[in-house]
């Protein structure tokens, strides 16, 4: 598998079912790549914000992609998305909806904030798997993305 091993994956889930499936498929799916968890958007909004204002931390995630669900506590996946791409140092993560909605306004509504992709969580467990090996093909295999150390510089600089 060519899957970039090094690049983080961050999945903002607040379903502890969800995301322990997800964990699951993606083992057996053979994904290495380091995943990161925030259960609601101030968790996430705190995570990337810390290591943006601290960037001389060592252990500093910058993730690959974001999967996000849409419907969370405190702050909600609306909101985040709206946030992170409004960001000029955090707008080029891309972030990928992962939500039960199905809604034309929720869909039409991640996009024109900047979605980068938006996918329907399946009830059934095959659906699941195939719209997970989709997801990880290109995102985490195919896709490539803004290299890092442009990001760490334009910190560096106040950007």
């Amino acid at each position: 598998m060519t899957t970039k091993l090094h690049e983080p994956l961050l999945v903002v889930e607040d379903s502890n079912e969800d995301f322990r499936m997800l964990q699951r498929l993606m083992r057996r799916m053979a994904v290495q790549n380091p995943i990161h968890r925030c259960t609601n958007g101030d968790e996430v909004l705190e995570l990337l914000y810390q290591h943006k204002s601290d960037c001389h931390s060592q252990v500093v995630i910058r993730p690959s992609v974001i999967l996000l669900d849409l419907n969370l506590p405190g702050i909600d996946g609306r909101d985040v998305l709206e946030r992170l791409k409004q960001d000029r140092s955090l707008k080029e993560i891309p972030i990928v909806v992962f939500t039960t909605s199905s809604n034309p306004k929720d869909i039409e509504l991640c996009y024109q904030k900047g979605a980068n992709g938006y996918l329907v969580k399946p009830m059934d467990a095959q659906e699941l798997k195939k719209t997970m090996r989709a997801f990880i093909d290109y995102w985490l295999e195919t896709n490539t993305p803004p290299r890092r150390d442009e990001f760490v510089g334009s910190l560096l600089m106040g950007h």
